[in-house]
């Protein structure tokens, strides 16, 4: 991977991770329209660049984070069921990064979704806001069905947390916090695995200037579409975005069926 494919693929992430598009999903499309081989460390990169633009929470909302520790506690019960979920079944994640038939259909069905979010959750007008145990548990079992690529973390979570009631800008804010610990979980398990392989640390060692360009990168144009989100999301809704999936979906799905190898394009 050289670093004009790396900073394509990061920039691609710090759009799409808090979007609900599937970062996972649109990084997997691009690095097969680039022509990047699959391979351990490519897999590996996909996951670790998107601590980068986690980063980007901690600096919007320093403040948020210096809050009680109910506040991390909260978290934490949000983050354990995709947490022990994702460490069970690994292997099975990891082999669905590789199918673009899988991130077609998720994009599809999930944009299909978004068409009807507001209008099954937007006529709430709970007045309590405040994040509790069961709005935070219910969260973290949405957050599971992310592990499937092209579904959407921030999709799934936002959901979630609409399903309790709040509203779209605390929902979205609560995913936000949410990715801090999932991604970086994420990643040091991805980076710890790959340590693990023969010659994983040369591997790191002799890429560690691209990790941290795509880190970088993401982390920047990440920054940018956290503000573009929640003031999108307020003002409009999800509506647009189900559309965008939903046609993303059906052109993957139309190339495989006219026999596209989009593994090699």
């Amino acid at each position: 991977m050289n670093l004009i494919q790396t900073i394509i693929i990061a920039i691609v992430e710090g759009i799409t991770e808090f979007l609900p598009i599937s970062s996972t999903g649109h990084m997997i499309i691009v690095q097969k329209l680039l022509g990047v081989p699959d391979s351990e460390f490519v897999k590996s990169f996909i996951v670790v660049i998107q601590f980068g633009a986690i980063l980007s929470v901690l600096v919007l909302y320093w403040q948020r984070f210096f809050q009680s520790m109910d506040f991390y506690w909260k978290l934490l019960v949000a983050f354990l069921p995709a947490a022990i979920l994702g460490f069970l079944l690994n292997d099975l994640v990891d082999s669905l990064l590789e199918n673009v038939t899988v991130v077609a259909i998720s994009l599809l069905l999930g944009g299909v979704l978004m068409l009807f979010v507001d209008k099954w959750f937007n006529s709430y007008t709970e007045v309590n806001q405040e994040m509790d145990w069961k709005r935070a548990i219910k969260i973290g079992f949405f957050q599971c069905i992310a592990m499937i690529p092209g579904v959407s973390r921030s999709m799934v979570t936002i959901v979630g947390g609409m399903s309790t009631k709040l509203t779209r800008k605390n929902a979205a804010e609560f995913s936000f916090f949410l990715a801090v610990p999932t991604m970086a979980a994420a990643t040091g398990y991805k980076l710890l695995k790959l340590l693990k392989e023969p010659g994983g640390f040369e591997l790191i060692k002799s890429n560690a200037l691209v990790l941290l360009v795509g880190n970088v990168v993401a982390f920047v144009v990440a920054m940018i579409s956290i503000k573009f989100l929640i003031s999108y999301l307020t003002k409009y809704g999800f509506k647009a975005f189900g559309y965008y999936r939903i046609a993303i979906g059906m052109l993957l799905l139309i190339l495989l069926v006219l026999g596209y190898d989009l593994k090699i394009m």
